[in-house]
């Protein structure tokens, strides 16, 4: 008896191992993803296109972008209907689909990734009319937000780690004790014992990254909106000056700049938003920081990104730098994952 368990056990192992095995190669054969990053395919009928359920998603989904200088909307979105579905469509990076049929017996919001394409995020809305489709969508929202956020962002990350300009781990390493996935293009344009800057620059585009630090005090507004902004403008005066004498980078007043606290893969940090400007000068733009303790709890460690892009629209500029602040990982767990 017990030889016929352990057989079956076998037996069950290499099935699932066969099962998973062919999963993966059958997404290895999957197409790459089309479509336009910050670009969002919405499947339903017009009349619910042109509806509540439209007016829903769009508010949530198309609304302006925090701290940017100009109104842009958090994604662009494309209405397609059902009967218009077809497989250039199918490939999207990023769908949701609406299915909206009396017969539906499990109503619900299913996520899934890589369907048709890789990689690939889509967001299956299941009601039985256009009325409860849109509660589903008011009720999940925050989950389907979540879910097409880091599927760009992990788009960005992985790009960055196939292409990573491998030259900046060590001066990163050694200021903050982890490193970034950092593509290449990226230069090192500063670098001191307690601050780096990282520039990817064209003539009308500036996609850079600032990384510092400076002694922890452990108290408990150590990571309020005051102290951050503080030791931001401090640093910067000290190592971004302008083009001009007495010019330097500062956080502008102009939107007071919004705190939130946030963990990621097991790491707690500040995520700061807000408009950076020039003292004494005309250029700004928009920046993402986060702010976290050291491996040993002696310094705070800042990852910020931020664009110049005056010619340009800058949501797809801030989110691809501010993907990369997502990719940091702590020296010695990235060794023990190898």
């Amino acid at each position: 008896m017990k030889r016929k368990i352990n057989a079956a056990i076998i037996a069950l192992a290499a099935l699932a191992a066969t099962a998973c095995n062919g999963e993966k190669t059958s997404k290895a054969l999957l197409p790459n993803v089309s479509g336009k990053a910050g670009e969002v395919i919405v499947v339903a009928s017009k009349t619910d296109w042109d509806g509540l359920l439209g007016n829903t998603i769009r508010e949530n989904l198309a609304c302006d972008c925090d701290f940017l200088p100009q109104s842009e909307p958090l994604y662009t979105l494309v209405n397609v209907t059902p009967s218009t579905f077809t497989n250039i469509f199918k490939v999207h990076r990023n769908l949701i689909l609406y299915n909206i049929d009396p017969q539906v017996k499990t109503p619900g919001v299913v996520l899934k990734a890589d369907l048709w394409a890789r990689p690939q995020c889509v967001v299956t809305v299941n009601a039985i009319d256009a009325e409860s489709a849109n509660q589903l969508t008011i009720d999940n929202m925050p989950r389907i937000l979540a879910y097409i956020e880091q599927a760009e962002r992990d788009r960005v990350i992985n790009n960055a780690r196939r292409y990573e300009e491998r030259s900046l781990r060590p001066a990163v390493e050694e200021l903050t004790g982890g490193h970034l996935a950092v593509p290449s293009g990226y230069k090192l344009k500063k670098s001191t014992p307690d601050f780096i800057w990282l520039a990817y620059e064209t003539t009308y585009v500036y996609q850079d990254l600032f990384i510092y630090k400076y002694p922890a005090t452990h108290s408990a507004e150590e990571f309020s909106r005051e102290n951050l902004v503080g030791y931001r403008n401090s640093m910067l005066q000290a190592n971004v000056p302008g083009m001009f004498d007495n010019t330097y980078m500062t956080t502008s007043t102009f939107a007071t700049p919004r705190v939130t606290y946030m963990k990621y893969k097991g790491r707690d940090f500040a995520e700061m938003r807000g408009l950076w400007e020039v003292t004494n000068d005309f250029m700004g733009g928009p920046f993402v920081s986060h702010s976290f303790y050291s491996k040993d709890g002696e310094d705070v460690i800042v990852l910020e990104a931020f664009v110049y892009a005056p010619r340009f629209d800058k949501r797809h500029y801030l989110r691809q730098v501010e993907s990369l602040l997502y990719s940091f990982e702590w020296k010695d767990e990235s060794e023990k994952e190898k």
